[in-house]
């Protein structure tokens, strides 16, 4: 399409909106400072018709910031109910995806049609070995985490945040059934056509899956009105603390967090003895009607929520803008470019004030403010960190694949060889709140900040210690297993205990033969990465829902999850490393990969990182089709684009 007719298209639509706002201003009196958008982002606590419930907030001075404990704001109890959701969602993709190795990766039980394998025995039922299995896991997260991306598009856009949610359930809920019908005993007589419709399931399942996450989490982070800094006195000491929105987001997506790994621990722990002693379809069965329960949940808490419309994708104005931003900066010199497009003034430069101040004619399509440019900068500087995260998810990715599969070569002593994993969620459930209630707040009170760029760089390496504890088990396993680096494939076939060389599991009667090393041992990767997640991943999910404008908060935070996916392609490059004799190599390499990128992330952002207070204290911009005086009233406070959609219900 012409650049022309584009720009025309866009100073339409915008100057629409802001006649509809205009309409609406005279719909409550014909005074701007009434209307509920007038309060909105101003960091106030308001109800539902935006009138200002606490008149004692006021804006800390800098005296006040560097003196002033800070706080976050009580969460609402709608939040906890969305968190249910996700906690049922997270319960059955996790209880699904625990089994997903061994329904791969181990022969089925001759004794077992279902695939169960019983104390004795490892339970299984496709036996297309571990390189494959694992690189099923690899492709399952790469679609679950590239679907974000157009979940985010349609919620920004058409549906909005709560109807993407449901759509996406019903979708997800398809999926399901795929999968158990993939695990019927009868279908597992069919070896291809059993992998053809998991393969299938995984598809469906990772849609709804994706759309799901790219809008859940920024919805609950919704149900909490403050955006701004304010100085409150406690009412019960007298304190004057700072009420920090920065800390409501990230005590939100803690607890957030807290409830996915309630979900994650039932659903594996329950799912891996549900695969052990009945079988696999009972083991995706069980997850099905969890995640059921979403929709009771959704459906009566409709009327509560806290709903952001579709407002219309910004994302072409961003990219619009970062071209003008960048026009006369390009150079083949890669030194000189890597300056020019990070040059304090890359942004400034296309201001409107500045284009005005120099001269210059604004580009039609210009039809926003200066603070909305500010926005979009910290919105790039958010993506711009998200870059090294997949190097963090290569260390993570390996708790749902080789680190089970590491496990099934050990002494399990009847338990099921998945059972060790469920440390990490366990372990998350206990220290998220130790955490959120003692650690941060001791760290606050000693006059640490450890700011949210720190945390991610301690979460990288945390994640690299991690790999190294799997590397040194890893190494011990092949020392003490009677097979040495074919420590996977090791079976007994006549009962003396002793592995029979070449054998393969699918002979009557064979018996695995694992090292002597009990999986406990394991322990220590596990809780490595948990505390990992709580520096990184949780944190992760608080910069990208601060950092990004309100009308991009779906796709900023899609592009986040889509990190995911971009490890997941780069693991499909050490797939051939996922097998004996090769496995102590795979996780020295992955921890030394985790490392560095600790390293490169903070020195890339060290800067940023003194830049935390003033990114997070931007004003709302806006985005409009002409000069405030234009409306009726004198003072008038034009919304941006995603709040004249919260307003005017029709678009």
């Amino acid at each position: 399409m012409p650049a022309d007719v584009t720009d025309d298209i866009f100073a339409g639509v915008a100057e629409v909106q802001r006649d509809d706002y205009a309409a609406d201003v005279k719909a409550h009196g014909g005074h701007d400072d009434v209307h509920p958008m007038a309060h909105h982002g101003a960091g106030l606590p308001a109800d539902d018709k935006g009138e200002v419930q606490d008149g004692d907030y006021v804006a800390p001075t800098s005296e006040e910031r560097s003196t002033l404990r800070r706080i976050p704001e009580k969460l609402p109890m709608v939040a906890y109910a969305i968190a249910f959701c996700e906690l049922a969602e997270r319960f059955s993709y996790y209880g699904c995806q625990q089994v997903f190795q061994n329904f791969v990766q181990q022969p089925r039980p001759a004794r077992s049609r279902a695939g169960a394998g019983g104390a004795d025995t490892q339970s299984g039922a496709l036996n297309y070995g571990q390189q494959i299995a694992s690189g099923m896991n690899t492709f399952n997260t790469f679609w679950v985490y590239c679907m974000p991306l157009l979940g985010a598009y349609l919620a920004d856009t058409r549906w909005g945040r709560f109807k993407t949610i449901s759509i996406a359930v019903g979708i997800a809920t398809v999926g399901h059934i795929l999968l158990i019908v993939s695990a019927l005993p009868s279908v597992l007589d069919n070896r291809e056509g059993a992998m053809a419709c998991f393969v299938i399931a995984l598809i469906v399942m990772g849609v709804g899956t994706g759309w799901f996450k790219s809008s859940i989490s920024p919805m609950i982070a919704e149900q909490v009105r403050g955006t701004k800094q304010a100085v409150k006195v406690l009412p019960k000491t007298g304190e004057r603390v700072i009420v920090d929105p920065t800390l409501t987001v990230s005590r939100i997506f803690m607890y957030f967090y807290l409830f996915i790994n309630l979900g994650a621990l039932a659903g594996q722990l329950g799912m891996s003895f549900a695969e052990k002693y009945v079988g696999f379809w009972l083991s995706y069965t069980l997850p099905t009607i969890v995640f059921l329960l979403c929709i009771p949940v959704l459906v009566f808490g409709n009327k509560y929520y806290v709903k952001t419309p579709p407002t219309g994708s910004v994302f072409a104005e961003c990219i619009r803008l970062w071209r003008y931003a960048a026009s006369g900066r390009w150079t083949l010199n890669p030194i000189k470019l890597a300056k020019n497009m990070t040059a304090d003034d890359f942004w400034t430069s296309a201001k409107p004030s500045k284009v005005v101040a120099a001269g210059e004619a604004k580009p039609r399509w210009m039809t926003f403010d200066d603070a909305w440019v500010d926005e979009v900068r910290r919105g790039f500087k958010a993506c711009t960190v998200f870059l090294w995260f997949p190097l963090y998810w290569l260390s993570y990715n390996q708790i749902v694949n080789n680190l089970t599969s590491q496990a099934a070569t050990m002494t399990v002593n009847g338990l099921p060889n998945e059972i060790v994993s469920n440390l990490d969620p366990f372990a998350l459930i206990i220290l998220i709140p130790l955490f959120d209630l003692f650690l941060y707040p001791a760290l606050r009170k000693a006059g640490f900040r450890f700011t949210p760029l720190k945390r991610i760089t301690a979460g990288f390496f945390t994640g690299a210690f991690a790999m190294v504890w799997a590397c040194v088990v890893q190494y011990y396993i092949y020392k003490t297993s009677q097979c040495g680096k074919n420590a996977s494939t090791c079976y007994d076939l006549n009962g003396d205990g002793i592995a029979d060389l070449g054998a393969d599991g699918t002979e009557d009667g064979a018996v695995y033969v694992p090292s002597p090393l009990n999986i406990w041992i394991q322990s220590g990767s596990y809780i490595l990465i948990a505390i990992s997640e709580i520096f990184a991943s949780i944190t992760g999910l608080e910069y990208a829902y601060s950092k990004a404008p309100k009308s991009m908060r779906s796709l900023v935070m899609a592009a986040f999850l889509f990190t995911s996916a971009i490890a997941a392609a780069l693991q499909q490059a050490f797939t051939s490393l996922s097998e004996d004799p090769h496995l102590e190599w795979l996780y020295g390499v992955f921890a030394v990969i985790a490392f560095v990128g600790g390293c490169g992330f903070w020195y890339s952002f060290r800067k940023l990182d003194s830049q935390e207070d003033e990114l997070n204290e931007l004003d709302a911009g806006e985005v409009v089709a002409g000069e405030r005086e234009e409306l009726d009233a004198p003072h008038a406070v034009q919304p941006q684009l995603g709040d004249v959609a919260a307003v005017s219900e029709k678009h």
